[in-house]
């Protein structure tokens, strides 16, 4: 008997603990639980790194497109500018939840509307940046122990295969498929250029240098002499490379494309679902669902995963694209 009294006396929070209602709770235990599963996707990326620092890609050459700048080298830029947009959402969240407490019905409509607007941008933004990952843009040769080799100038820029390689007429080779009596093998897209179309377009242009994946003492990748290049794509060369996917990556080690695919999707996945929420709240705010029930608690609940996504974004834009 003095145990349950003791044991309530202890609780004494009712049917809202630390003045929290059921439903806010229940979000604050989802956000706690997916914050430890970030938390063990970030750790593991962390430790692949530093294992493979010697090789691993440099982000500020990976990431340097913009839309409709082609060819313009801008490393980090959009990525920076996608960050600013999600963190502008998550303060029209804010003005939003803050319009809700004051039961002002039209200012929560505007704000949940661009907050709407900021997610869509982002989540769009991040399937051009997929999308210009995969495609790549200036292709790489990976050699027969898996290791990638890239081409620059004497200066040290990246150079495209197309701008030193030309298709000589060679017979096509027929793509595996099953139409063809190969049922059990399959593989992917043909790569522009053959290794020997490589070869010959690097012995053609002295200006052309290779550069493999090791950084040397300064933090930079290691640029191969005329002759090493040459003698290394022609005894190492095994296939060329274009884009990245889950087997190869023409910007390094594939280990790098696996968690940049798994932790942007995965993230990319989380603010999508924020957006279809935000879009359910925002016509319950347009139908006067909540003002009809003078709480508009559910805006501040979807806007704590909101605030949580976009706190998770501020660590992997730290620990993938900064660090």
């Amino acid at each position: 008997m003095s145990t349950v009294v003791a044991e309530g006396k202890t609780w004494g929070g009712g049917n809202q603990p630390l003045k929290a209602s059921y439903g806010k709770m229940m979000m604050w235990f989802f956000i706690v639980s997916d914050a430890l599963t970030f938390s063990g996707f970030l750790a593991a990326y962390g430790f692949s790194r530093f294992k493979f620092i010697d090789s691993w890609p440099i982000a500020d050459e990976v990431f340097t497109h913009f839309p409709f700048l082609h060819g313009v080298d801008a490393p980090m830029y959009y990525v920076a500018f996608m960050t600013f947009v999600l963190i502008m959402s998550s303060v029209t969240m804010v003005l939003a939840v803050d319009a809700g407490h004051h039961l002002n019905k039209s200012k929560v409509t505007l704000y949940m509307f661009l907050t709407i607007i900021g997610g869509l941008i982002f989540v769009g933004s991040q399937a051009w940046e997929w999308n210009t990952f995969i495609k790549g843009d200036y292709g790489a040769v990976q050699t027969k122990g898996g290791n990638i080799l890239q081409f620059v100038d004497g200066e040290g820029h990246r150079v495209a295969l197309r701008d030193f390689v030309v298709s000589a007429a060679h017979q096509d080779r027929a793509q595996h498929e099953r139409k063809n009596g190969l049922w059990f093998v399959s593989e992917g897209s043909l790569p522009s250029y053959t290794m020997d179309e490589v070869i010959h377009g690097l012995q053609a242009n002295k200006d052309v240098l290779v550069r493999t994946q090791i950084l040397n003492e300064a933090g930079e990748k290691t640029v191969l002499s005329r002759e090493e290049s040459i003698n290394q794509i022609m005894k190492n060369g095994k296939v060329v490379v274009e884009g990245a996917n889950l087997h190869v990556n023409e910007y390094g080690s594939p280990l790098f494309a696996d968690f940049f695919f798994f932790i942007t999707g995965f993230h990319g996945f989380h603010v999508f679902s924020g957006v279809v929420i935000n879009i359910i709240i925002f016509f319950n705010v347009v139908l006067g669902t909540y003002e009809r029930r003078k709480s508009y608690e559910m805006v501040e609940k979807v806007g704590l995963y909101w605030h949580f996504v976009d706190l998770v974004w501020v660590f992997v834009f730290t620990f993938f694209y900064l660090v």
